[in-house]
């Protein structure tokens, strides 16, 4: 599970990660708003904990817009403000919950695990792609009718591409999100867009 930290104090933004990662959570940290917009938009993360007070754009301008361009992941906002009217206007602009600091670190990740899971529940459980049909509950696939054996790295590259049909895929992507392996990821002209039968070089 890949969770994005949005917190501008480098001693919280340096806890938060330490003990999210002991729990084997995959974190990114960005320090501004700013940087916080670009990676949302940029890479693929099943959660994201949000400050309010960041400096430039503020979090509640970040939830705003991600929530108005389509965003459907979690956003937990952590932050000192606790009064009421702060609580509600970050609710009602689109967060899924709200934690103020100082916090309970149990507390943060029982709230956690709550948001990953009513987010699995929403997440699409099958691709599909002219007669090509990806199952991701059982992890089959299957093209005009007859199952297609693929390794566990194969399905998930092919799932990648299917989640991002017609788009422009390049190797520092699929090195980052599919391979995991952020030294790879080094920029490239060489890109894929995956449409059908297969991948086009671009």
């Amino acid at each position: 599970m890949r969770i994005l930290v949005v917190e501008d104090e480098a001693k919280v933004a340096r806890a938060l990660q330490e003990g999210l990662e002991r729990q084997e959570y995959d974190v990114v940290v960005a320090g501004t708003g700013e940087e916080g917009f670009y990676l949302v938009n940029a890479e693929e993360f099943d959660l994201v904990i949000l400050d309010l007070m960041l400096p430039g754009r503020d979090g509640v301008q970040v939830l705003s817009t991600l929530r108005k361009r389509g965003l459907l992941t979690p956003v937990l906002i952590l932050t000192a403000r606790d009064a009421i009217e702060d609580r509600v206007q970050g609710l009602d602009r689109g967060a899924d919950d709200y934690l103020v600091k100082p916090f309970a670190f149990p507390e943060l990740l029982a709230r956690i695990r709550a948001l990953l899971r009513r987010g699995r529940t929403q997440q699409v459980s099958r691709l599909q792609l002219a007669d090509l049909e990806m199952d991701l509950v059982v992890r089959r696939v299957r093209r005009g009718g007859v199952d297609v054996e693929f390794t566990p790295r194969e399905f998930e590259l092919l799932e990648y591409l299917l989640r991002h049909k017609e788009q422009v895929v390049s190797r520092e992507m699929l090195a980052r999100d599919v391979w995991r392996e952020t030294s790879r990821a080094t920029p490239s002209t060489m890109s894929l867009t995956f449409t059908w039968p297969g991948c086009v070089t671009k």
